[in-house]
């Protein structure tokens, strides 16, 4: 692979990993159109995640450290006998309900892992993905009078937001947008919905290296130039807090129906381009 390949697969990784465009899509998109195989970049796709995993810790840096602060606190309450008190204590909360939203994510990934392994074969299925993309985008922007923040959410919020999120596995259904239309559909306020789904996404991301991570990818580094891996790593990590940064504004000012005619567009051309090949 060469670094223009590498940093190109970087920015658009890092731009739609947080965009509700499909990330997955996209890379599938491009490895195909560049002749790329994907056993031949594991590493590099899994080192992609870990720029974009950086772009979160640099735009959330505060949240995480008070979410790992409070962790500490929790454990001594707990040996105390203090019990966890939620109500009292809303980053607790908070670090509760992100862990609630990844065990059906978790779940959904584990037991239909061979069927989504089979959507990663033929882009048709990520082009039926795209257009499923676009049509909960366009649901999700009806949904602004939501009020519910961290004190006032429940379970039921996070699993919304969990089985969304596992959803979004197969390629064409964005990660961010599944968690984003989960989160205001059960009622989350808009600003904290979008804080929500970019939270929940560490130990998704996470997951996705310790799970994809083993034997093979490291016999796949070993055989890797790594310069253009950490090219592409570097580019995603940049452009990821861009597109943090700009999802951020749109879901405060702007509609989240541009992003539902950009998938609707790409997901029928993908589906026409495959249906004629």
């Amino acid at each position: 692979m060469s670094y223009i390949q590498a940093i190109v697969l970087g920015i658009v990784q890092g731009l739609t990993e947080f965009l509700p465009v499909s990330s997955s899509g996209h890379l599938l998109m491009l490895q195909h159109f560049f002749g790329i195989e994907a056993d031949s970049v594991l590493i590099f796709t899994l080192l992609l995640h870990v720029g974009t995993l950086i772009s979160v810790f640099f735009c959330y840096w505060s949240d995480i450290v008070e979410l790992v602060k409070e962790l500490v606190i929790t454990i001594s309450d707990l040996i105390r006998g203090k019990g966890l008190r939620l109500e009292e204590r809303p980053v607790r909360k908070l670090g509760v309900m992100i862990i609630l939203a990844s065990i059906p994510t978790a779940i959904i990934g584990i037991l239909f892992e061979d069927l989504f392994e089979g959507f990663y074969q033929t882009l048709l299925p990520t082009g039926v993905g795209l257009i499923f993309t676009g049509i909960i985008l366009w649901i999700a922007q009806n949904n602004r009078r939501n009020k519910t923040q961290i004190e006032e959410m429940t379970w039921k919020h996070a699993i919304a937001v969990g089985c969304m999120q596992g959803v979004a596995i197969c390629p064409g259904i964005s990660r961010s947008g599944s968690t984003l239309f989960g989160g205001l559909k059960s009622g989350l306020q808009r600003d904290f919905a979008v804080k929500f789904a970019f939270l929940v996404s560490i130990p998704s991301i996470l997951g996705s290296l310790i799970f994809e991570g083993g034997s093979d990818a490291m016999s796949s580094a070993m055989n890797t130039s790594m310069g253009p891996v950490i090219a592409g790593c570097i580019a995603a990590a940049l452009s990821g807090v861009l597109a943090i940064k700009t999802m951020i504004t749109v879901v405060r000012k702007l509609s989240l129906r541009f992003f539902s005619f950009y998938v609707w567009l790409v997901g029928a051309a993908l589906i026409i381009y495959t249906l004629l090949k």
